[in-house]
């Protein structure tokens, strides 16, 4: 796995997603499917995963097992594609992952543009302060450094962070910081529940067990939280407790959804209440997201400018100071 995913990757993955997806969904087996990929990939760097990925099925492995083995796709991606196979509706699946990264690198890419512009008058500012500080002889290699080190040194840590292939430790830390993070936080908690919601339905129509079901639901919602607290039901649920009971008594399902899912279980009509919660909070996750990468770039801005205005005040303050001392001789 890469160091860093960018978002010209994350495209990439978007396409084989939606390529699996239509072939599939058209009727054309899984294997059928890659080898025609295989051909013509998103990535001429994808033919040798993808040419490993078909000997493990010619094996008898499932696509699952085949991908868990190779490494090549992050844990998240691994559980919903299992929760495709098992309820036979892989290609729903390939389909939700494919929107998710494409409108991942969409917003990653407009988050960059946005940020073109503040990052370059950072620079700007740290350079005219270095060469001032320079010709007033004073410590402009401590400016300099002091000003792009913890710059890049954050940055690359973010970028870090914030890759799927992280282990689910990692995961963890980053989800329990995120949460209490305004707007993103809230974001990042509705998308995990729209894809728990379609994980589930798929594999509940599909007949799987319901105890089976919600544990690879929460696996497959990317939310290490949400599969630990589903993993505590069993024991509940083994005890005759309504999967109901359990979703409205976690503080990690909104009052809506544990209503909603309620009245699916009792009305019998729970496939219709999970595609509508996961077109609820697929819109709502999105429409958050698209908000912080809007204002983002703009609190950014307005510190490089808060910093450039302390430049510029520092730089006239000094020189009336030096014209000050040069008077009194």
């Amino acid at each position: 796995m890469p160091f860093i995913v960018t978002p010209r990757q994350l495209e990439q993955r978007a396409e084989l997603f939606h390529q699996l997806s239509q072939l599939t969904s058209a009727g054309i087996g899984i294997i059928p499917a890659l080898e025609q990929i295989k051909r013509s990939p998103p990535s001429r760097s994808y033919r040798e995963p993808l040419q490993r990925l078909l000997d493990q099925l010619a094996q008898g492995a499932t696509v699952a097992e085949a991908l868990n083995g190779l490494g090549w796709l992050p844990a998240f991606d691994l559980a919903l594609i299992e929760a495709g196979e098992r309820s036979g509706r892989i290609d729903a699946c390939l389909r939700l992952l494919a929107d998710y990264y494409s409108e991942r690198a969409r917003l990653i890419r407009q988050t960059i543009a946005d940020l073109m512009y503040p990052v370059f008058v950072f620079h700007l500012a740290i350079f005219v302060s270095t060469l001032l500080e320079f010709l007033w002889s004073g410590p402009w290699l401590l400016v300099l450094l002091g000003g792009l080190v913890p710059l890049y040194a954050g940055t690359v840590f973010l970028i870090f962070a914030g890759q799927d292939q992280r282990n689910e430790a990692w995961r963890a830390k980053l989800e329990s910081v995120v949460r209490f993070i305004p707007v993103l936080g809230t974001a990042r908690h509705y998308l995990a529940l729209a894809r728990l919601a379609a994980a589930l339905d798929a594999l509940i129509s599909a007949g799987v067990n319901i105890f089976e079901a919600w544990e690879l639901a929460a696996a497959a919602s990317g939310s290490p939280a949400l599969r630990r607290a589903v993993a505590d039901w069993r024991p509940k649920l083994t005890a005759g407790q309504m999967p109901s009971e359990a979703v409205r008594a976690c503080r990690l399902f909104p009052e809506m959804f544990a209503n909603f899912y309620a009245t699916g279980e009792v009305s019998g009509k729970l496939d219709e209440s999970l595609r509508h919660l996961n077109r609820l909070y697929n819109e709502d996750g999105l429409r958050k997201l698209h908000l912080v990468s809007k204002w983002v770039p703009r609190f950014i801005y307005f510190m490089v400018a808060l910093f450039v205005g302390y430049i510029v005040i520092r730089f006239w303050t000094n020189y009336f100071n030096q014209i000050n001392q040069l008077s009194h001789f």
